[in-house]
């Protein structure tokens, strides 16, 4: 999220901002100059905002000629600028859909061999959770403390009270709206996952729906 949100203030700058507009609409890479004299700024002026676009990941490099020729005599190839791949968006309170998303896409493609879709959503959800368990590189003593860093740091807003992992704020919220029975046992099947995959053995996740957090909440078994 941090990332992301430095990238967005990047273009906080007008004169930024209008460069990257102009090379994203762009059909072809711009160089410093071209992009310099549509704006209406210094060819220096370009240069350090667009190499600052560069470093946030908005804007990719590529070295073109652009006299035509080749070959001796034909000069240094010119820097010039096109959009990147990257996608940013920042939402707040913090949001997952890419994550639930690729759950379900990934689970509907093996119904298609003939599994259960049920069975395929908790399969792929615990799968996912188990592979966020495994990476934690945190230090925290307990096991609920363990939890609620890794959950932490998917976007779920823990709180520990007393002898539970609370969960103030749910990454799937309008989804879960929507289709509540669907994405709470998604939810549900993922922080269990998380759980197993931090090896702790003494908590667990349930379901305990609640309009003012996150239908899940982890606790000491």
């Amino acid at each position: 999220m941090s990332d992301e949100i430095e990238a967005i203030a990047a273009l906080a700058d007008p004169v930024r901002r209008r460069l990257y507009e102009l090379v994203a609409e762009a059909e072809e890479p711009v160089s410093r100059e071209e992009a310099a004299a549509a704006v209406g700024v210094a060819a220096h002026s370009a240069r350090f905002h667009l190499d600052r676009l560069v470093e946030e990941g908005l804007l990719d490099v590529e070295y073109q000629r652009r006299s035509g020729r080749s070959g001796p005599g034909a000069g240094r190839p010119a820097k010039v600028y096109r959009r990147s791949a990257r996608e940013v968006a920042v939402s707040l309170p913090r949001r997952n859909y890419d994550l639930v998303g690729s759950i379900l896409a990934a689970a509907v493609e093996r119904t298609l061999a003939g599994g259960d879709v049920a069975e395929e959503l908790g399969r792929e959800a615990r799968r996912r959770g188990l592979a966020v368990g495994a990476a934690y590189g945190g230090e925290a003593a307990t096991e609920l403390a363990r939890t609620a860093d890794a959950l932490g740091a998917e976007g779920f807003e823990p709180t520990t009270e007393r002898d539970q992992v609370q969960l103030r704020n749910c990454p799937f919220d309008s989804l879960a709206r929507a289709h509540t029975a669907l994405v709470c046992g998604v939810n549900l099947d993922f922080v269990g996952g998380v759980v197993e995959g931090l090896g702790c053995s003494g908590v667990a996740a349930r379901l305990e729906p609640d309009e003012r957090r996150c239908c899940v909440v982890v606790a000491a078994r």
